[in-house]
């Protein structure tokens, strides 16, 4: 392929390749061409100019394939457009040559096709350049039509269109021949030719006058014959070319008026002439002879749907704002249409008529008006109802009958309405909230003009007017409830009249219907209310005949909707249901036989239509409530099924005697009874399967049934892929709801609500807008072929050999038309059988039965039809699948073999092709791999047969199936396939468009067999490739969407498999242009493409697409582009608000979510412009609240606009303007990405969460764009939604505003320290939040506006409390809300509803309040400490300490209600999380905040907000003592009521203190226990902090020491939260609980010794059994608190410190870890632990703490050893400072004390001496070891421990050792605190301890200080050095006894004189020099008096000191004054010592 990529054909390589490889090689230079030529040097170009023309000219006579032709026209067209034009006209008449050449051979059809083809791109391309020979040209085309065939047809008209579209105006003189030439072919056999046709009319009436003036009505009468028996494709065309003629003679395009003088249409004509097609079809005007009186044949079908288009064309042409200006003329034009008794004249036309006329409206209302214009359009259609509705009311009430006409009006009348109501219904639920203005306004009066349809005399129109309540509730929840009071009053005030019985049972069971949409329900009450009023129907209904039949029909239609509330509330009313069921049928055979000889025809309909409605409630019954079938129930139900069966037997003979009136109500029976069996398992009814079958059976082979009528379920139960070969049967489209009229079963497309009134309440099935059944012939049989799939799989083999031979029979007894009819509802049920066995895993039964199934399918494989030859290639599949043994299928594959080899004629070998492929499909690769070559090679060779195309279309298909199904086994089929598939796309003619889809499938399948492979760059594999690509471009450049769509899905297989061999930069383009393509399959694919690409490459997608829109800009013409400066999002967002289709809406939301993902941080500023302005656009209705808090920001840059658009906004008022603004489903989508944008910056940089980093930063690189920087704009986004009329909306920016409060809340502002940024927004805060607090707000946006408050006031945002006020405000005006208890009157919405509102304002006040003591804890902490030792008990007095404006001041006053209500909750929350098997302990009556009947979605809401609300209890159980006061005052209050004297209150305080404890622990427990992993972690949290806030209270404290069992399972509770979740925060916070438990258990210990010691004073023994452990010391595990905690300590220091764990030390892949510094949090966490491990042995007996010590001891050391780390600042980590902390506690506890364990305590405490000795040895593996740390521990042994240590030699020398080290080391720190540490034990006063140690080091101590004087220090650090070193001196000379007194002054005192400097030396010394001078000095003027004597004596003996001396104070005290000050102010620094450690622990 590479060698086709040159300029010039490469025509050696050409002649070298094979004559089957030529094409493709041609085809791929030209490709290639195509891309190099717009790009080429012009130089280059115009050299080899003449050789590349004679080249391509050349291959217009080598009969070129239909693509190639294409291409090649297309390059010698760009070729001179950019070379010279010198031989274009050469070329021209050598193309007009061979299209006049008279040869007709198909060997030289390509050829003339690709002349035709070069002349149509010639004057595409340059068109007024060649002058003036176009009128030989098209002349010479014209004539060639005449005589072409269909092929050359089509392309001559296309070519025809491409010169009209090239000469413009300039071609009028050929217009007229070329209409006459083309307008006959409008009705051409060829359907692609008349397609062609509609589109060169289409170009041609751009400038042709005459067609939309003179022309008009024939057009229109051609138009609607072209329309007769068309297909899509033409529908799609011809009603393009209608609509825009019909559109142009309304309003003319401005150029051509000009040049003549036009009459205009007038609306009125266009419309009548639009009319005459709907109602009156091609027939047009000219046979308007009799069979016109006679109102023959109707309206063909395909001509209705077709000018049905082309309205919808007519009015898109115009546009929205046309549309808006006449909307009530066209509306009444429409709805005339459907009032018109041509369109009505049978019941199914006129359902059709309806449906037609809804589309119109849909299609047009729907995507061209806005918000407010719908609303307005609303308004029309209201009034259209009202209007017609007084007329029938008139017609009513006329009883004397004057008004003759008066009947057919109301008939006719009740099709207008349907379609009024349902587009009314539609608009509403589209506009959701928004519509509320078209709701409330009083002068439409909506709902009064609605619910007056319910009395409607026709039950269609009642029917729509119920669907259009049910609407107007769906959008407007606060709707529903009121409605369904009214329709109850209603139907109680209206009882006797039929329709408003009738009527308003429709209304309610809608309303009820539609409630599982409404998430926020209806009050419970409402289920009573029903169930009372039908079962007063059904109780009244024989009272009177004329109303029975609609009380019966409305009792049951009730009770049916009743049960689509769910389980819930069905439960309550079940026995009573079932009690009814089973009174509505006889109750024995005895009864039944008695009813059949009784009753009249009228009282036979009423028991019939009272059964079906009985069934069809039980049906609703188990569709909705399948927890409550029981097996119990299921028996009952049974009861009145087995009846109804036994019953339906015997109705033939009841309709014989009374009448065939009754056949409706006798099918409507049999329906439901089927639809309620197929629900139930068909085990529970095996005793009626024969009555059962026989009845099925009739039904669908039409026994009983006159009428042809076919099921409707054949197209589900085929294969989805297979739709393209049933031509007829259409795919998915945007016309799918008009197209359903046009296929071929009965009455496809006629659903209507009034076929089965209880479709009203049931679910709408996926994609419909409103639910429609089919009429009851065709549900009847759909339902018994249902029913029939689910039994066949458990009858017997016997019976279904029989059924099978029955169907055989029947069909061979058929004919004609009936046995075609028979054998699809047949077949239908044959493959509803297969699967059900399939399904069920079972096997269709012994030979015999496979025998006949298998002649009954191979029957059907060559039957003409080609919808059976589907179902039949189907059902054989699925037979294979169902058999599942390799004999069968190898016979039925050699079967199909066998016949294609023989067979010649089309009809088997499309079947049998079939049949290859269905058995691959179901049996897959593996199954079928022997048969794989054999079908191939058939396949491939009926896929080149191109005398059919049918066969082609089947081969191919199949051959999809088999390379889809066998997947690798295919590898070695792939590169034949591929070349045939690659043959196929060049020469099949593009008209077969269904050989095409059939190719692209194929291709597709081969990619995916291929797979990863094609990434490689063998020479296979890129041939494989680059033909794949070949064919994706082929198909790319086809003219059918459905092709187009099949390649971008091929590339997008390809991209996933090799991404770097797809072009993005050509593929981008394409996707953006077909964005806006009319077909939503080519929408569907793109944007599933886009979404898939998005994935990997957005930026690059976004860039591709980018450039395109700049292509649009620079003024070429791309075709219909949506691509503006906001790129391929903004299409993307413009695209949300016209795609109704799920699938491709949800794939942009994926789409957009990508490009979010990966370019929103990068690109801020754009992502944000665009979400506002989708934001920006609330409709105006809303609008006046967004612009009051506008900034005037933009005003400036509007002024700088406003220029730019005077000039440039003059000519372009033809553009299309944006349709319409965004609606509220994409605003909410924006809002959601807002919240996704602020979450992607967060977890990008933490600079767009700082304003100052954000501005510098900005500086530094103007591109750069921080989020932080547009938080005015984020604010005002989530202001605009906050504040909108959609509820979702609202939520959405609820949503936004709190993340932006939480991300933004501690913001600094730089340029105010000590404020925040969000202050200067408090307004649009309150503002945003307020009118989510009005009364009419849904409970759901007030729970979520409490939660947003409670965000705001805890964020500490606003510190003014009177600011603070206007939120605070709102909450409290909730609180009183919350209050009011469960039954308030008023309730719209569940009880569910109330119960997550008012926890949410509970949980949001729970925040506050824990916010606000946070903040009291803070301010109290701050004041002077030794303030608090005295009131430490009452901490309320506290209080008035605080400042002023304290948080808790707003708190205070609601305390006392609010504390009531959250304990209130926690408990209601403790019994709702019980086990099931506890709830009959749940109170009856519900509890403080749920009921009983909503207990399921209360405990939701609990779950999400007891954590917060457990906390705040917690705060204010601790800080009111248990709630003390407060007891006080309820007791008194409630003691007047008890008449009891004097309650002892102390006991009921004790009681409720329990009380409460269990509730707070339990609660707690239960959450600990099994917290959800998706639980938040704040909610873990809250729990922890509430127990340890909890646990801090004394009455909490004595409780849990009290029950120490209780304290052991919590301490279990932790440890095992520990092991699940794994954040520092949740551990620290468990150690504070742990800490607390300890603390309470330690201070119960010192109770009872003290008590004990008070009792019995003789006995000492008491103290020592006291405590855990006894006198043995053991340590139950299980019921000891010491061990669960030391169980839980352990886990956590051996996580952090995994070296501490033995067993890690030993196993042989340890390596050893050098001990590191810890991160912050594990250091705290580390402490914490080791302080409570310190505590634990107090809580021992003595025996019991030595037990534990020596594991405590180890555990401490070890954190000792590894923690213990120098840093750079010398600072003492927070681990190590605990665990030094913690070995003081430990030595110094009483259990030294005790007598029998001294030798064990001893022992114990040398050892730990010994380790710690051990691991401070000096060690060059541990070069960072912290010497000082480690010598305090020894310190502290010797300190504390010294009995135990005295002269023990081993521990004294190492200990001395480890001093030594200190003393020599070479860093002065490590000195001073040595010597700090050597003085300390110099002074103990155990002498036995300190002597040795004065005798070991004071020598070197003295030797150090000695020879300082040699090396004077030189930092502070040295100086301070010397001077602790001095002071150890001085303390060892106060130390020594008078007579050695002399000695020892005799080393002082020379040593401090040898510091002096002589007074020379001073001003040149260091600082640090002169420091120790000053210091000497100091220090011998102080000891000279101290010990004058010895002083003395010292001087005296050396005059040399003496003389240093002197002139040392001389110089002092010469010194100026200043220094004198100074100087005095140095001691006093001096006298404490410098380092100090952080604790103190001597």
């Amino acid at each position: 392929m590479e060698l086709a990529h040159s300029l010039l054909l490469n025509e050696e390589a050409l002649a070298q390749i094979t004559e089957a490889k030529r094409p493709v090689f041609i085809f791929e230079w030209l490709r290639f061409l195509d891309k190099v030529l717009v790009a080429a040097n012009k130089v280059d170009v115009k050299e080899k100019q003449k050789k590349l023309v004679d080249q391509l000219t050349g291959l217009i006579s080598s009969a070129p394939g239909p693509p190639t032709r294409k291409l090649l026209a297309k390059n010698l067209a760009t070729l001179y457009s950019i070379g010279d034009t010198f031989t274009v006209f050469q070329t021209l008449d050598k193309c007009n040559d061979i299209i006049k050449s008279k040869d007709d051979t198909p060997a030289y059809l390509p050829t003339k096709l690709a002349a035709v083809a070069c002349v149509g791109a010639f004057y595409e391309k340059m068109g007024r350049m060649l002058g003036s020979s176009f009128p030989d040209t098209i002349n010479n085309l014209l004539k060639a039509l005449k005589s072409a065939e269909s092929q050359g047809r089509g392309e001559i008209l296309l070519s025809l269109q491409k010169v009209l579209n090239g000469l413009g105006g300039a071609a009028a003189s050929c217009h007229r021949d070329i209409y006459k030439n083309a307008r006959s072919l409008l009705t051409d056999r060829s359907m692609a030719v008349r397609c062609a046709v509609a589109k060169c009319l289409s170009e041609l009436q751009n400038e042709a006058v005459f067609m939309w003036t003179t022309e008009l009505e024939n057009m229109a009468t051609l138009c609607f014959k072209a329309l007769e028996g068309s297909n899509y494709g033409v529908r799609v065309a011809v009603a393009k070319l209608l609509g825009t003629v019909m559109a142009t003679a309304l309003m003319p395009k401005q150029a051509a008026v000009m040049r003549q003088n036009v009459k205009r249409a007038t609306l009125e004509e266009v419309l009548e002439l639009m009319a005459t097609g709907f109602l009156r079809g091609g027939s047009g005007f000219l046979k308007s002879g009799g069979e016109m009186l006679k109102g023959g044949a109707s309206v063909s079908r395909e001509v209705r749907v077709g000018v049905t288009q082309a309205y919808v064309v007519f009015v898109t042409t115009l546009g929205g704002q046309w549309l808006e200006r006449n909307f009530a003329t066209f509306l009444s034009h429409v709805l005339d249409l459907v009032s018109h008794p041509r369109a009505t004249q049978t019941h199914v036309e006129a359902v059709y008529s309806r449906r037609c006329v809804s589309f119109m409206l849909r299609a047009t209302l729907g995507s061209l008006l806005g918000e407010k214009a719908q609303i307005a359009a609303g308004k029309e259609i209201c009034q259209a109802i009202s209007k017609q509705m007084r007329a029938v009311e008139a017609v009513v009430n006329d009883l004397n009958g004057e008004n003759k006409t008066g009947a057919a009006d109301v008939s006719a009348s009740q099709h207008v309405m349907v379609c009024a109501l349902k587009e009314l219904g539609s608009i509403v639920q589209s506009l959701s909230a928004t519509s509320s203005p078209l709701i409330q306004e009083p002068s439409i009066g909506l709902l009064e003009t609605v619910t007056s349809v319910l009395l409607h005399p026709s039950m269609a129109a009642r029917l729509a007017a119920a669907w259009c309540l049910r609407c107007i509730a769906m959008a407007l929840p606060y709707q529903l409830t009121p409605l369904l009071d009214r329709c109850a009053e209603r139907i109680n005030n209206l009882k006797s009249s039929p329709e408003a019985v009738s009527g308003y049972s429709f209304a309610m069971a809608a309303l009820l219907g539609g409630v599982h949409q409404c998430p926020l329900g209806i009050p419970h009450s409402k289920g009573k209310l029903v169930v009372s009023i039908a079962e007063d129907l059904l109780r009244t209904a024989a009272q009177n005949s004329r109303l029975s039949l609609q009380r019966t029909q409305a009792g049951w239609l009730l009770l049916g909707a009743l049960m689509t509330l769910g389980p819930s509330l069905v439960r309550y009313h079940l026995p009573k249901m079932l009690l009814l069921w089973r009174n509505v049928f006889p109750r024995s055979q005895k009864e039944l036989e008695a009813e059949k000889a009784r009753g009249d025809s009228f009282t036979w309909q009423v028991t019939l239509e009272g059964r079906a409605g009985a069934l069809c409630a039980m049906r609703s019954f188990v569709a909705h409530c399948p927890e409550l079938l029981t097996e119990d129930v299921i028996r009952r139900l049974m009861t009145p099924v087995e009846c109804a069966m036994t019953m339906i037997s015997h109705v033939p003979a009841i309709i014989k005697v009374h009448g065939a009136h009754l056949k409706a109500s006798a099918a409507m029976v049999r329906l439901r009874l089927y639809d309620i069996l197929a629900l139930l398992p068909p085990k529970t009814y095996e005793g009626i399967f024969n009555a059962l079958l026989r009845e099925l059976v009739a039904e669908f082979t039409l026994t009983d049934n006159s009428s042809n009528t076919t099921t409707s379920l054949l197209r589900s139960l085929c294969h989805y892929d297979d739709s393209v070969l049933m031509g007829s049967w259409l795919q998915e489209t945007d016309h799918k709801s008009i197209e359903d009229q046009l296929q071929p079963n009965s009455a496809s497309g006629s659903g209507a609500l009034e076929h089965d009134p209880s479709s009203i309440y049931l679910r709408v099935p996926v994609g419909e807008a409103i639910p429609g059944p089919l009429p009851l012939g065709v549900s009847v049989i759909d339902a018994s072929v249902a029913l029939f799939g689910v039994v066949f799989p458990h009858v017997s083999f016997k019976h279904r050999l029989q059924m099978l031979d029955h169907f055989a029979e029947c069909i061979k007894q058929a004919k004609g038309v009936r046995q075609q009819s028979v054998q699809l509802n047949i077949f239908t049920a044959v493959l509803s059988a297969l699967k059900g066995l399939a399904e069920n895993k079972s096997t269709l039964g012994p030979e015999e039965v496979r025998k006949s199934a298998l002649a009954l399918v191979m029957g059907a494989l060559d039957n003409s039809n080609p919808i059976l030859r589907c179902a039949a290639g189907e059902a054989l599949g699925r037979m294979a699948q169902v058999v599942g043994e390799a004999t069968f299928i190898a016979r039925m594959a050699q079967t199909s073999f066998d016949k294609l080899k023989s067979a010649r004629d089309v009809v088997s070998r499309t079947g049998h092709s079939l049949a290859l492929g269905c058995l691959h499909r179901y049996v897959g690769g593996i199954g079928s791999g022997q048969h794989l070559k054999t079908s191939v090679s058939i396949l491939l060779a009926l896929a080149q047969d191109g005398s059919s195309h049918e066969v082609q279309t089947w081969a191919l298909h199949s051959l999809a199936l088999i390379v889809d199904s066998s997947g690798p086994m295919y590898r070695g089929y792939v590169e034949p396939t591929l070349s045939l598939v690659l043959t196929l796309l060049l020469t099949v003619p593009p008209s077969h468009t269904e050989v095409h889809q059939c190719l692209g499938r194929c291709l597709g399948a081969l990619i995916t067999t291929v797979g990863p492979e094609l990434q490689g760059n063998g020479a296979t594999i890129s041939t494989i490739r680059s033909s794949c690509l070949v064919g994706c471009a082929i198909m790319q450049d086809h003219s059918d969407s459905l092709v187009q769509a099949a390649a971008i899905s091929c590339l997008q297989q390809l991209h996933m498999f090799a991404p770097r061999h797809v072009n993005l930069s050509s593929l981008v383009p394409c996707l953006c242009v077909h964005l806006c393509s009319s077909h939503l399959l080519l929408r569907r694919a793109a944007v599933a493409c886009l979404r898939q690409l998005a994935q990997r490459e957005a930026s690059e997608v976004c860039e591709y697409a980018m450039s395109l829109a700049k292509k649009a800009g620079d003024g070429k013409k791309v075709a219909n582009l949506n691509i503006t400066e906001t790129g391929l999002e903004g299409a993307l967002f413009g695209m949300l608000d016209h795609e109704t289709d799920r699938k491709l809406c949800s794939d942009i939301h994926d789409t957009l979510g990508h490009m979010l993902s990966s370019l929103a941080v990068e690109k801020l500023s754009h992502w944000l412009k665009l979400c506002k302005d989708v934001l920006a656009a609330t409709t105006d209705v809303g609008g006046a609240v967004a612009f009051e808090v506008e900034k005037d920001e933009d005003s400036e840059k509007k002024d700088e606009m406003d220029d730019d658009i005077m000039f440039t906004g003059l000519g372009e008022d033809d553009k299309p303007k944006p349709s319409v603004a965004p609606r509220w489903v994409t605003r909410v989508f924006a809002a959601d990405c807002l919240c996704r944008i602020i979450l992607l910056c967060e977890n990008a940089d933490k600079a767009h969460f700082d304003l100052a980093a954000a501005r510098s930063a900005k500086s530094k690189n103007p591109k750069g764009d921080l989020l932080v920087l547009h938080l005015s704009d984020l604010i005002r986004m989530a202001f605009m939604a906050a504040t909108d009329h959609s509820n979702q909306l609202r939520m959405a920016g609820l949503q936004a505003l709190e993340d932006i409060i939480k991300k933004f809340a501690s913001v600094p502002e730089p340029e105010f320290p000590g404020h925040v940024i969000l202050e200067q927004y408090q307004a649009n805060v309150g503002a945003a939040l307020r009118p989510a607090f009005s009364p009419d707000t849904p409970s759901d946006i007030t729970a979520k506006a409490s939660q947003v408050c409670s965000t705001w006031i805890g964020s500490g945002v606003v510190s003014d409390l009177n600011d603070l006020r206007r939120v605070h405000n709102l909450l409290v005006s909730s609180l009183d809300k919350a209050q009011a208890g469960k039954g308030s009157s008023s309730q719209l919405y569940s009880e569910s509803a109330t119960t997550m509102e008012k926890l949410a304002v509970l949980k949001a006040w729970a925040e506050v309040y824990v916010v606000a003591m946070k903040i009291k804890k803070e301010a109290e902490a701050k004041p002077d400490k030794t303030i608090r030792s005295g009131d430490e008990d009452e901490d309320d007095l506290g209080a008035d300490v605080l400042p002023p404006d304290s948080l808790i001041t707003l708190v205070q006053p609601e305390l006392p209600s609010l504390s009531r209500l959250w304990l209130a909750m926690l408990r209601d929350y403790a019994l709702l999380t019980l086990p099931a098997e506890f709830s009959s302990q749940l109170p009856p009556d519900g509890g403080a905040f749920y009921t009983p009947e909503t207990i399921d979605t209360a405990r939701l809401h609990y779950r999400g907000s007891w954590a917060p609300v457990l906390h705040a209890v917690a705060l204010w159980l601790n800080s009111t003592g248990f709630g003390a006061c407060e007891e006080k005052e309820e007791v008194s209050s409630k003691v007047p009521a008890l008449h009891s004297g004097a309650l002892s209150t102390a006991k009921t305080f004790e009681e409720s203190v329990k009380d409460r404890m269990h509730l707070m622990l339990g609660v707690s427990i239960e959450f600990l226990c099994f917290p959800r992993p998706e639980e938040p972690i704040e909610h873990v949290m809250s729990c922890l902090q509430a127990l340890s806030t909890l646990l801090e209270s004394p009455c909490a404290k004595t409780h849990i020491a009290e029950d120490q069992l209780l304290a052991v399972e919590l301490l279990n509770v932790l440890h095992r939260l520990l092991l699940t979740r794994d954040p520092p925060v949740i551990q620290l916070q468990v150690t504070a609980v742990v800490q607390e438990i300890i603390r309470a258990a330690l201070n119960h210990l010192q109770q009872q010794k003290s008590n004990k010691g008070k009792v019995k004073e003789g006995q000492i023994d008491s103290q020592l059994i006291l405590g855990e452990g006894g006198e043995t010391g053991e340590l139950v595990p299980g019921s000891s608190l010491v061990f669960a905690s030391m169980e839980l300590l352990v886990f956590i220091l051996v996580r952090h410190l995994p070296q501490l764990n033995t067993r890690v030390k030993e196993s042989p892949s340890h390596v050893p870890m050098r001990p590191q510094r810890l991160p912050e949090e594990s250091a705290r966490l580390v402490a914490n632990t080791v302080a409570i491990l310190a505590e634990l042995p107090l809580l021992c007996s003595p025996a019991g703490s030595m037990t534990i010590l020596p594991t405590v001891l180890f555990l401490i050391t070890g954190v000792l050893r590894e923690t213990a780390v120098k840093t750079a600042d010398n600072s003492v980590s927070t681990s190590v400072s605990a665990a030094l902390q913690g070995i003081k506690t430990i030595i110094i506890s009483p259990v030294a004390r005790v007598d029998n364990l001294q030798t064990q305590w001893s022992a114990l405490v040398r050892s730990s001496l010994a380790s710690v000795l051990e691991d401070s040895q000096p060690d060059e593996s541990r070069p960072d070891l912290d010497e000082i740390s480690m010598l305090t521990a020894i310190t502290l042994f010797l300190l504390s421990a010294s009995n135990e240590l005295v002269g023990v030699t081993v521990l004294q020398k190492g200990c001395m050792e480890r001093f030594r080290n200190a003393l020599n080391s070479s860093d002065p720190w490590v000195q001073a605190r040595c010597y700090q540490l050597l003085l300390s034990v110099f002074q103990h006063s155990t002498r036995p301890l300190s002597t040795p140690y004065i005798h070991a080091l004071a020598p070197l101590l003295v030797e150090k200080l000695k020879a300082v004087e040699r090396s004077r220090p030189k930092t502070a650090a040295e100086l301070q050095a010397v001077q602790e070193g001095i002071k150890v001196l001085e303390n060892l000379v106060g130390m020594g006894e008078e007579q050695n007194r002399v000695q020892l002054v005799a080393l002082l005192v020379p040593t401090l004189i040898s510091y002096l400097l002589n007074e020379n030396a001073i001003p040149s010394a260091s600082q640090a020099s002169k420091d120790l001078h000053d210091f000497a000095l100091q220090n011998l003027m102080r000891i000279g008096p101290l010990y004058p004597a010895a002083f003395k004596t010292v001087i005296g003996a050396a005059p040399d000191l003496k003389t240093s001396l002197e002139s040392a104070v001389r110089a002092n005290q010469a010194s100026s004054k200043a220094k004198d000050a100074a100087r005095q102010a140095q001691p006093t620094v001096q006298a404490a010592p410098t380092i100090k450690l952080k604790t103190s622990f001597f």
